[in-house]
């Protein structure tokens, strides 16, 4: 009998609590929501999704109270169902694409926010954090699109102002970005971080010793400020300024001992003043730091060849070609290794890859000519 009165007793709770199951609905996880019970206001919303598996409003609002708690990645799903169910529901796209954003998803992020903006193209908000996921997924012809009509309605918001200035930089929009960087140190003429983007602009646009002057700026405003010198090693560098270029990869490492770039242009400054000695110190601790300066292994593997090292030459010539096949400069002094080892075979399918190379360079420029006169 006992075991009866039990069994009737579970049935009873059971028939109770589908009964309360069946009685909530949206006021109820509206009203938790509002007293701040997130979780039970998102435990109420999954019951009415499951109790009406094509409501889409419910699966939107489920994930609207699961982004207020931050998990995101649950939010996004229940969008994408809510989305699935109806694709118009409004607010949905966007808040599918700011819960991507939160997580740091920024190629997710990008088609709803692009269809939450066509369907309202007046909303800054969808419009901002589109041009921000495009440069957060390096977009970046894509995030100037997007981000240079919100930056042109907010000209004291210097953050939005330096992201389109190196979205336009990292696009090659170089007049772009020197408008943008102009902006900016006209609001904070000491950011060092801005001058040296307005070198990178300038340097871009070939006006190199403008540039070395933006770089000298920004080091003299702060003198600890990441890679400054060797920015303004690398512009000395390129216009055959190489003592002034070594005084400033020296400063680089007297701040950074260990920076890689600056010791493989110092390696490749000691080979150009026939050092070879300093050079192989300089190179080789370049390449220890780092295995992907191409500079580095094609100066190592130039210097070894130069003390007959040749076969020490060949590893970090074959690492260069490998960082980048479409230089002939380190296929040419392979083939001039395996020369002198009189390894023919091995020489003559280098310098075959050298003409080749020099053959589709002159066919491109060609090819760039003959459309430059069609127009």
């Amino acid at each position: 009998m006992n075991h009866w009165k039990m069994l009737l007793a579970t049935v009873a709770l059971c028939l109770s609590n589908f009964s309360h199951a069946q009685s909530v609905g949206p006021a109820d996880a509206q009203a938790l929501e509002q007293a701040g019970k997130l979780a039970e206001a998102a435990q109420v919303w999954r019951t009415i999704t499951k109790q009406n598996p094509s409501d889409a409003g419910a699966f939107a609002s489920l994930g609207v109270v699961l982004s207020k708690e931050e998990r995101y990645q649950e939010a996004a799903s229940a969008y994408r169902r809510a989305i699935a169910l109806n694709p118009k529901l409004p607010g949905v796209q966007l808040n599918l694409g700011l819960a991507e954003f939160k997580q740091g998803h920024f190629n997710s992020a990008i088609a709803p926010l692009k269809a939450a903006l066509d369907s309202q193209p007046t909303s800054t908000q969808a419009r901002t954090l589109l041009g921000i996921s495009c440069y957060g997924a390096r977009r970046f012809a894509d995030a100037v699109q997007y981000l240079a009509p919100v930056a042109k309605a907010d000209p004291d918001n210097t953050q939005l102002h330096q992201t389109l200035a190196q979205s336009c930089l990292w696009a090659k929009q170089y007049n772009c970005a020197l408008q943008e960087f102009l902006h900016i140190l006209q609001k904070a003429p000491d950011s060092p971080a801005a001058h040296i983007l307005m070198g990178e602009a300038l340097d871009g646009l070939g006006r190199t010793p403008e540039a070395i002057a933006e770089f000298e700026a920004a080091a003299k405003i702060s003198p600890r400020e990441p890679n400054v010198y060797f920015g303004l090693g690398y512009l000395y560098w390129r216009s055959h300024q190489y003592e002034q270029a070594a005084r400033e990869f020296q400063n680089q490492l007297s701040a950074d001992p260990g920076n890689a770039q600056a010791l493989a242009y110092l390696g490749d400054i000691e080979m150009k003043k026939n050092n070879p000695g300093k050079a192989l110190s300089y190179l080789r601790r370049a390449v220890e730091a780092r295995n992907d300066l191409r500079i580095a292994y094609v100066d190592l593997g130039a210097v070894l060849a130069g003390q007959k090292q040749y076969q020490d030459a060949i590893a970090p010539l074959k690492r260069a070609v490998d960082l980048d096949p479409s230089q002939p400069d380190a296929h040419y002094r392979l083939g001039r290794v395996y020369q002198a080892m009189g390894n023919r075979a091995a020489a003559r399918q280098e310098f075959k890859k050298v003409q080749e190379l020099h053959q589709k360079a002159d066919e491109d420029i060609a090819s760039k000519m003959a459309a430059a006169s069609a127009k």
